[in-house]
């Protein structure tokens, strides 16, 4: 398969190289619906919490480029064929660092646990940050619940309009500002002018 340790040790580097936080690391079934594997990168920018496409770019050169050399060197880091993603986390960003479950408090998220706790897998409800290495989540039904940290397979925010709000817009400074080949335009559109 591939060895994601290996594989971190390697990109959370080359992240930090170019201010970026590394998110998460993961081999996933490629969305191209061709039963292939993606190398999946998350990362984002601490100004912003975010990446646009140019710093996606950036670092998907970087990446690629430290993954063939260690290659070269005679690595095998992932076995098979693969494509690489690289992307930022979204605002339904997965929490993978303790840091994550302590600044998304007051969110909703979905937690699904690597085995029942409690006689429950999915959790779903307030995340209310992290203590002692439990995570606190506040439940509609169960109310408060203490997760431990080591065995959750995966966590998630959900997204809401206050989890919208919350999320920091990316400078969108000339979006606004179309400008229209005449060329391309359809016959409506020429008719409007």
């Amino acid at each position: 398969m591939a060895d994601i340790a290996r594989l971190t040790q390697l990109i959370e580097p080359e992240a930090a190289a170019l201010g970026f936080e590394l998110v998460r690391v993961a081999m996933i079934a490629s969305e191209a619906g061709d039963g292939g594997m993606a190398l999946q990168i998350m990362a984002e920018d601490p100004a912003t919490g975010q990446l646009v496409i140019d710093q996606c770019a950036a670092l998907s050169r970087r990446v690629s480029d430290v993954i063939d050399s260690a290659e070269e060197a005679g690595e095998v880091l992932i076995e098979g064929a693969y494509h690489l993603e690289v992307s930022s986390p979204g605002i339904d960003r997965p929490l993978t660092r303790d840091k994550d479950f302590v600044n998304w408090a007051g969110h909703d998220v979905r937690i699904v646990m690597d085995k029942a706790y409690d006689g429950q897998r999915v959790n779903k409800g307030v995340l209310g940050g992290l203590e002692n290495d439990m995570v606190l989540v506040t439940e509609a039904k169960a109310g408060d619940v203490r997760l431990p940290l080591a065995e959750i397979h995966t966590a998630k925010l959900v997204l809401t309009d206050a989890l919208i709000a919350a999320t920091r817009p990316l400078d969108a400074s000339g979006a606004d500002e179309v400008i229209a080949d005449p060329d391309t335009l359809d016959s409506e559109e020429k008719a409007d002018d």
